[in-house]
């Protein structure tokens, strides 16, 4: 299609991705209208009888990725479990919930887990004297996804731990732990005017500055999964003043610079302007009906759809996770965020760069080539400031998955400073890198063998490596050179 003013901005397939879109969402508005507010109860029950009737109809009996050596009644506990408190207590572990306000007013939830399984809990808010690890989640998460694991040794947070390091798990604005504001009501428009930039001015640095506060600790360890690592690297780009307060900065399957999705649905909405996904999605939050479709769907049956729309969007199999962990996990993989949050993202795969939201909303000289890459097409008047990640003087490590679509690692690492090391897991996706079978051996050790080089020493932690992990340090330190 010639270029004409907003007519010509999209081809026209892409205009029937978006016309399609229209309907699709249309029609989920329609139905979840229809069950939640005109049908009875009992009528809603039946819809979930009968979507477990059509999942024992259309499934395939042979499942390769089952585990038979699961508790089914422990998954079923995980998976029904209602907050971070509730999975915790399924393995047994005391944990300590926290409220910090942020600069701009936003009340955002903390939990900690300082004290190893079996052992006396610690005073709330206590000084442990230990290595202090913070861990944040990706895009439409919460903290939860760090713990909703089928076993305790593949839970990143229990396994560290239970080695003595005293941890915490941050939620960003507007998710499940954080939806409260002392200054917007979060029915209003205004709670949810937020994107990435808010993340990295605020989020980010108030937390770590509020943990460090309480733990008197002088730095602390990041981890940061997916979009958890990219708020890392823009808050220490923006920072300066942050960078001597993380030790070390662990980036789990990070997100910088994804090149695009494989819907062409998607792909079109991307391609399109702001104002389009505002008119779909709405300026609050984006996918809010996500809760409900997990409510009256068979488990198996939403697990399915899972797997399939990530297979859309995203190309990924998910055949390293097992059919217990999705089961598990899934029904705790979404928690609410903005649809400018995500716009944002749509606005850095377009343009190809780590940019700061661009309010103005105006075309960047960048094309895409039919192979994926991008290549610019010539000077413009006007381009949205970029996140200066290479003034990053944190050490940095990624840890990716080679098939993992949304990792561009040579784009990344020519955004990032030359202390940055990559080390990439050979078949892992995206969520594999927190879920996967094998985590307990193939990413932990790595985790664990990076933050025991950068972290404040401990004698607690050195005892706990040496008298439960020396197989592990072992395997690690084959790992890491296999790697280098």
């Amino acid at each position: 299609m010639a270029y004409i003013p907003l007519i010509g901005r999209l081809t026209l397939r892409e205009y029937f991705a978006v016309f399609f879109g229209f309907v699709f969402l249309g029609i989920e508005m329609l139905v979840r209208l229809v069950i939640t507010i005109i049908l009875p109860r009992p009528v809603v029950n039946w819809f979930y009888r009968r979507s477990r009737t059509l999942y024992k109809f259309a499934r395939n009996p042979v499942d390769k990725n089952r585990d038979s050596h699961h508790d089914p009644a422990r998954v079923t506990r995980i998976r029904t479990a209602a907050d971070f408190g509730e999975l915790c207590s399924i393995w047994g572990y005391e944990f300590e919930e926290h409220v910090m306000l942020t600069k701009d007013g936003y009340l955002l939830g903390l939990h900690r887990l300082c004290t190893p399984h079996g052992a006396q809990r610690a005073p709330i808010g206590s000084q442990i004297n230990q290595p202090v690890v913070y861990l944040h989640h990706g895009l439409l998460m919460n903290s939860e996804i760090w713990i909703c694991l089928t076993s305790p040794n593949r839970a990143l947070p229990f396994v560290l731990v239970d080695l003595g390091f005293d941890v915490w798990l941050g939620n960003n604005r507007g998710n499940k732990y954080s939806k409260k504001s002392i200054r917007h009501d979060p029915n209003s428009k205004e709670f949810w005017n937020y994107s990435m930039d808010d993340f990295a001015w605020h989020d980010i640095p108030d937390s770590i500055n509020y943990v460090l506060d309480v733990t008197r600790a002088k730095s602390l360890s990041y981890i940061g999964f997916s979009q958890g690592s990219a708020q890392a690297f823009a808050a220490l780009s923006i920072h300066p003043q942050l960078n001597p307060k993380v030790n070390v900065f662990i980036a789990l399957a990070p997100a910088m610079s994804p090149t695009g999705l494989a819907a062409p649905v998607v792909d079109g909405l991307m391609k399109a302007s702001p104002t389009l996904m505002y008119l779909i999605f709405g300026r609050k939050a984006i996918l809010s009906s996500t809760p409900f479709w997990n409510n009256i769907i068979y488990p198996p049956l939403f697990t399915n759809g899972i797997d399939k729309c990530l297979d859309f969007l995203f190309n990924w199999k998910s055949a390293n996770i097992t059919t217990e962990q999705k089961s598990a996990a899934y029904s705790h993989l979404y928690s609410f965020t903005s649809t400018k949050s995500v716009v944002h993202w749509f606005q850095i795969m377009r343009c190809g760069r780590f940019i700061m939201y661009d309010d103005d909303g105006l075309e960047v000289s960048v094309s895409h080539r039919r192979d994926g890459s991008r290549v610019s097409s010539g000077p413009t008047a006007y381009c949205p400031a970029r996140f200066p990640t290479k003034n990053i003087s944190s050490p940095i490590v990624l840890l990716y998955g080679d098939s993992d679509s949304l990792v561009d690692i040579k784009l990344m690492s020519k955004q990032l400073p030359a202390n940055c090391k990559a080390i990439p897991l050979e078949g892992y996706e995206h969520l594999d890198v927190i879920w996967g079978k094998s985590v307990e051996e193939d990413v932990i050790p790595k985790v664990l063998e990076i933050l025991i080089r950068h972290c404040e020493s401990s004698p607690r932690v050195d005892m706990h490596v040496r008298n439960s992990s020396r197989k592990w340090e072992e395997e690690i330190s084959t790992n890491i050179s296999s790697s280098d």
